[in-house]
Protein backbone atom coordinates (compact mmCIF):
# COMPACT_ATOMS: atom_id res chain seq x y z
CA UNK A 1 0.00 0.00 0.00
CA UNK A 2 1.08 3.83 -0.66
CA UNK A 3 2.23 5.37 2.49
CA UNK A 4 -0.96 7.25 2.75
CA UNK A 5 -3.93 5.02 4.08
CA UNK A 6 -5.86 4.85 0.66
CA UNK A 7 -5.40 4.10 -2.90
CA UNK A 8 -5.89 7.83 -4.41
CA UNK A 9 -7.88 6.71 -7.96
CA UNK A 10 -7.83 8.84 -11.60
CA UNK A 11 -11.18 8.38 -13.81
CA UNK A 12 -10.35 8.81 -16.99
CA UNK A 13 -13.17 8.83 -19.90
CA UNK A 14 -14.70 11.06 -22.31
CA UNK A 15 -17.84 9.68 -20.94
CA UNK A 16 -19.43 11.48 -17.97
CA UNK A 17 -21.90 8.49 -17.16
CA UNK A 18 -18.55 5.82 -17.89
CA UNK A 19 -16.94 8.01 -15.06
CA UNK A 20 -20.24 7.85 -13.52
CA UNK A 21 -20.30 4.04 -13.55
CA UNK A 22 -16.86 3.82 -12.02
CA UNK A 23 -17.83 5.78 -8.94
CA UNK A 24 -20.17 3.70 -8.25
CA UNK A 25 -18.30 0.43 -8.52
CA UNK A 26 -16.16 2.18 -6.12
CA UNK A 27 -18.58 2.80 -3.76
CA UNK A 28 -17.80 -0.43 -1.93
CA UNK A 29 -14.28 -0.11 -1.87
CA UNK A 30 -13.76 2.27 0.95
CA UNK A 31 -9.89 1.99 0.44
CA UNK A 32 -10.03 3.70 -2.93
CA UNK A 33 -10.17 7.36 -3.04
CA UNK A 34 -11.68 9.06 -6.19
CA UNK A 35 -8.81 11.56 -6.73
CA UNK A 36 -9.75 12.79 -9.69
CA UNK A 37 -11.46 12.74 -13.20
CA UNK A 38 -10.66 13.39 -16.91
CA UNK A 39 -12.79 13.82 -19.63
CA UNK A 40 -9.78 13.71 -21.98
CA UNK A 41 -5.99 12.57 -22.60
CA UNK A 42 -4.71 15.74 -22.36
CA UNK A 43 -6.25 16.50 -18.57
CA UNK A 44 -5.09 12.96 -17.54
CA UNK A 45 -1.38 13.77 -19.03
CA UNK A 46 -1.75 16.97 -16.98
CA UNK A 47 -3.32 14.88 -13.91
CA UNK A 48 -0.64 12.51 -13.71
CA UNK A 49 1.61 15.19 -13.54
CA UNK A 50 0.28 17.22 -10.69
CA UNK A 51 -1.69 14.49 -8.18
CA UNK A 52 0.74 11.94 -8.72
CA UNK A 53 -1.74 8.96 -8.36
CA UNK A 54 -1.43 5.38 -7.27
CA UNK A 55 -3.97 3.35 -9.71
CA UNK A 56 -5.62 4.80 -13.04
CA UNK A 57 -8.82 3.74 -14.66
CA UNK A 58 -8.14 4.55 -17.91
CA UNK A 59 -10.70 4.77 -21.47
CA UNK A 60 -8.96 3.51 -24.51
CA UNK A 61 -11.14 5.54 -27.73
CA UNK A 62 -11.07 9.47 -26.73
CA UNK A 63 -10.87 12.02 -28.90
CA UNK A 64 -7.41 13.20 -30.00
CA UNK A 65 -5.04 11.21 -27.56
CA UNK A 66 -5.89 8.07 -27.37
CA UNK A 67 -5.31 5.45 -23.67
CA UNK A 68 -2.65 4.34 -25.00
CA UNK A 69 -1.33 7.48 -26.25
CA UNK A 70 -1.86 8.93 -22.69
CA UNK A 71 0.14 5.55 -21.42
CA UNK A 72 3.09 6.19 -24.01
CA UNK A 73 3.65 9.59 -21.98
CA UNK A 74 3.16 9.06 -18.65
CA UNK A 75 4.96 5.58 -18.82
CA UNK A 76 3.94 2.52 -16.84
CA UNK A 77 4.80 3.18 -13.32
CA UNK A 78 1.26 3.76 -11.98
CA UNK A 79 -0.94 0.66 -12.52
CA UNK A 80 -3.70 1.01 -15.18
CA UNK A 81 -7.18 -0.75 -15.39
CA UNK A 82 -8.33 -0.24 -19.04
CA UNK A 83 -11.96 0.50 -19.25
CA UNK A 84 -13.94 0.56 -22.68
CA UNK A 85 -16.41 -1.02 -24.87
CA UNK A 86 -14.28 -2.35 -27.55
CA UNK A 87 -11.99 -5.72 -27.19
CA UNK A 88 -9.65 -5.42 -29.88
CA UNK A 89 -6.85 -3.64 -28.25
CA UNK A 90 -7.14 -6.52 -25.17
CA UNK A 91 -3.53 -7.96 -26.04
CA UNK A 92 -2.25 -4.85 -26.63
CA UNK A 93 -3.06 -3.76 -23.33
CA UNK A 94 -1.58 -6.41 -21.38
CA UNK A 95 1.64 -5.79 -23.84
CA UNK A 96 1.94 -2.74 -22.29
CA UNK A 97 1.45 -4.13 -18.70
CA UNK A 98 -1.84 -2.95 -17.71
CA UNK A 99 -3.23 -4.37 -14.47
CA UNK A 100 -6.53 -5.72 -16.48
CA UNK A 101 -9.20 -4.84 -19.58
CA UNK A 102 -12.52 -4.34 -18.84
CA UNK A 103 -15.21 -4.43 -21.01
CA UNK A 104 -17.88 -1.89 -21.10
CA UNK A 105 -20.58 -2.32 -19.35
CA UNK A 106 -18.40 -3.45 -16.23
CA UNK A 107 -19.90 -6.49 -13.74
CA UNK A 108 -19.31 -5.83 -10.36
CA UNK A 109 -17.29 -9.11 -10.24
CA UNK A 110 -14.86 -8.63 -13.10
CA UNK A 111 -14.81 -4.92 -11.53
CA UNK A 112 -13.96 -6.49 -8.16
CA UNK A 113 -11.18 -9.12 -9.51
CA UNK A 114 -9.60 -6.23 -11.56
CA UNK A 115 -9.13 -4.03 -8.32
CA UNK A 116 -7.90 -6.71 -6.03
CA UNK A 117 -5.13 -7.68 -8.76
CA UNK A 118 -4.27 -3.66 -8.88
CA UNK A 119 -4.00 -3.21 -4.85
CA UNK A 120 -1.50 -5.66 -5.13
CA UNK A 121 0.18 -3.83 -7.87
CA UNK A 122 -0.13 -1.04 -5.44
CA UNK A 123 1.48 -2.93 -2.82
CA UNK A 124 4.13 -4.84 -4.62
CA UNK A 125 5.29 -1.81 -6.74
CA UNK A 126 6.10 -4.31 -9.52
CA UNK A 127 5.93 -4.42 -13.29
CA UNK A 128 3.51 -6.69 -14.54
CA UNK A 129 5.02 -10.78 -14.97
CA UNK A 130 6.53 -11.70 -18.14
CA UNK A 131 4.48 -14.20 -19.37
CA UNK A 132 1.51 -11.72 -19.77
CA UNK A 133 3.43 -9.74 -22.30
CA UNK A 134 4.14 -13.02 -24.21
CA UNK A 135 1.52 -14.63 -24.05
CA UNK A 136 -0.38 -11.36 -25.42
CA UNK A 137 1.43 -10.35 -28.65
CA UNK A 138 -1.06 -8.46 -30.60
CA UNK A 139 -1.31 -9.08 -34.38
CA UNK A 140 0.69 -6.84 -36.54
CA UNK A 141 0.25 -3.18 -35.76
CA UNK A 142 1.69 -0.24 -37.65
CA UNK A 143 1.66 3.39 -35.80
CA UNK A 144 -0.34 5.73 -37.08
CA UNK A 145 1.11 8.61 -35.33
CA UNK A 146 4.29 9.70 -33.19
CA UNK A 147 3.35 11.51 -30.26
CA UNK A 148 6.09 13.56 -28.42
CA UNK A 149 5.54 15.80 -24.87
CA UNK A 150 8.12 18.60 -24.39
CA UNK A 151 7.11 19.69 -21.00
CA UNK A 152 3.49 19.77 -20.46
CA UNK A 153 3.07 20.43 -24.54
CA UNK A 154 1.95 17.46 -26.28
CA UNK A 155 2.33 17.58 -30.05
CA UNK A 156 0.74 14.47 -32.00
CA UNK A 157 2.19 13.53 -35.31
CA UNK A 158 0.84 11.73 -38.29
CA UNK A 159 3.29 9.52 -39.16
CA UNK A 160 1.99 10.24 -43.08
CA UNK A 161 2.96 13.41 -42.65
CA UNK A 162 6.55 12.46 -41.04
CA UNK A 163 9.27 13.17 -43.56
CA UNK A 164 12.82 11.48 -41.85
CA UNK A 165 13.53 10.41 -38.55
CA UNK A 166 17.35 10.65 -37.33
CA UNK A 167 19.06 8.97 -34.21
CA UNK A 168 20.59 10.99 -31.37
CA UNK A 169 22.03 9.05 -28.80
CA UNK A 170 18.25 7.66 -26.85
CA UNK A 171 16.37 10.06 -28.80
CA UNK A 172 15.02 10.51 -31.90
CA UNK A 173 14.50 13.74 -34.05
CA UNK A 174 11.38 13.78 -36.10
CA UNK A 175 11.70 15.98 -39.10
CA UNK A 176 8.15 17.08 -40.33
CA UNK A 177 6.96 20.20 -42.37
CA UNK A 178 10.17 21.87 -41.99
CA UNK A 179 10.07 21.31 -37.85
CA UNK A 180 11.93 18.78 -35.87
CA UNK A 181 10.93 17.27 -32.91
CA UNK A 182 13.02 15.51 -29.81
CA UNK A 183 11.41 12.31 -28.63
CA UNK A 184 13.28 10.06 -26.03
CA UNK A 185 13.19 6.66 -28.07
CA UNK A 186 15.50 4.74 -29.91
CA UNK A 187 15.69 4.71 -33.62
CA UNK A 188 15.54 1.00 -33.44
CA UNK A 189 12.25 0.54 -31.10
CA UNK A 190 10.55 3.34 -33.48
CA UNK A 191 11.69 1.57 -36.77
CA UNK A 192 9.55 -1.45 -35.11
CA UNK A 193 6.56 0.47 -35.14
CA UNK A 194 6.45 2.19 -38.13
CA UNK A 195 5.12 0.42 -41.92
CA UNK A 196 8.28 -0.75 -43.61
CA UNK A 197 6.17 -0.36 -46.68
CA UNK A 198 6.26 3.30 -46.23
CA UNK A 199 9.54 3.85 -43.88
CA UNK A 200 13.22 2.39 -44.71
CA UNK A 201 15.94 2.57 -42.53
CA UNK A 202 18.74 3.42 -44.88
CA UNK A 203 21.13 4.13 -42.48
CA UNK A 204 21.78 3.11 -38.80
CA UNK A 205 21.04 6.71 -37.91
CA UNK A 206 18.01 7.41 -40.31
CA UNK A 207 14.62 6.35 -41.65
CA UNK A 208 13.05 8.01 -44.31
CA UNK A 209 9.84 8.03 -45.40
CA UNK A 210 9.99 6.32 -49.06
CA UNK A 211 7.12 8.73 -50.44
CA UNK A 212 9.56 12.05 -49.79
CA UNK A 213 13.00 10.35 -51.41
CA UNK A 214 12.81 12.48 -54.66
CA UNK A 215 15.96 10.67 -55.79
CA UNK A 216 18.72 8.92 -54.83
CA UNK A 217 22.62 9.87 -56.33
CA UNK A 218 26.19 7.80 -55.97
CA UNK A 219 28.16 9.73 -53.49
CA UNK A 220 31.65 7.95 -53.18
CA UNK A 221 32.64 4.58 -53.46
CA UNK A 222 30.46 2.68 -51.51
CA UNK A 223 27.85 5.33 -50.09
CA UNK A 224 24.37 6.99 -51.41
CA UNK A 225 23.19 10.07 -51.31
CA UNK A 226 19.43 10.50 -50.98
CA UNK A 227 17.61 13.80 -51.86
CA UNK A 228 14.71 14.36 -50.40
CA UNK A 229 11.75 16.55 -52.36
CA UNK A 230 12.00 20.01 -51.11
CA UNK A 231 7.90 19.98 -51.23
CA UNK A 232 7.86 18.16 -48.16
CA UNK A 233 11.06 18.51 -46.67
CA UNK A 234 12.68 20.93 -44.64
CA UNK A 235 15.81 22.98 -45.56
CA UNK A 236 18.93 21.37 -43.63
CA UNK A 237 22.15 23.49 -42.74
CA UNK A 238 25.02 21.95 -45.05
CA UNK A 239 25.95 18.70 -44.14
CA UNK A 240 29.48 17.98 -43.71
CA UNK A 241 28.95 15.04 -45.93
CA UNK A 242 26.74 17.05 -48.44
CA UNK A 243 29.55 17.42 -51.49
CA UNK A 244 28.99 20.95 -52.40
CA UNK A 245 27.49 21.01 -56.05
CA UNK A 246 24.09 19.53 -53.93
CA UNK A 247 21.88 22.22 -53.31
CA UNK A 248 21.06 23.06 -49.73
CA UNK A 249 18.01 20.47 -49.05
CA UNK A 250 17.15 17.31 -46.91
CA UNK A 251 19.50 14.93 -47.38
CA UNK A 252 21.12 11.84 -45.55
CA UNK A 253 24.28 9.61 -46.93
CA UNK A 254 24.33 6.28 -46.94
CA UNK A 255 26.33 3.25 -47.45
CA UNK A 256 24.70 0.73 -50.22
CA UNK A 257 25.92 -1.46 -52.53
CA UNK A 258 27.15 -0.40 -55.46
CA UNK A 259 23.83 -1.52 -57.96
CA UNK A 260 21.55 0.71 -56.07
CA UNK A 261 21.08 3.59 -58.47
Amino acid sequence: MPPHSKIRALLVDDEDLARHALRELLKTHPEVEVQGECGNGFEAVKAVAEQKPDLIFLDVQMPTLTGFDVLELIGNEIPVIFVTAYDQHAMRAFEVHAVDYLLKPVGRERFDAALTRAKQRVADKKPAPAELAAAARPPQHFLERVVVRDGTRVTLIPVAKLDYVEAQDDYVALASHGAKHLKQQTIASLEAGLDPARFVRIHRSYIVNVQRVARIEPYGKDSRLAILSDRHAPACKPHRLRPPEIPARSCVVFAAPASVA
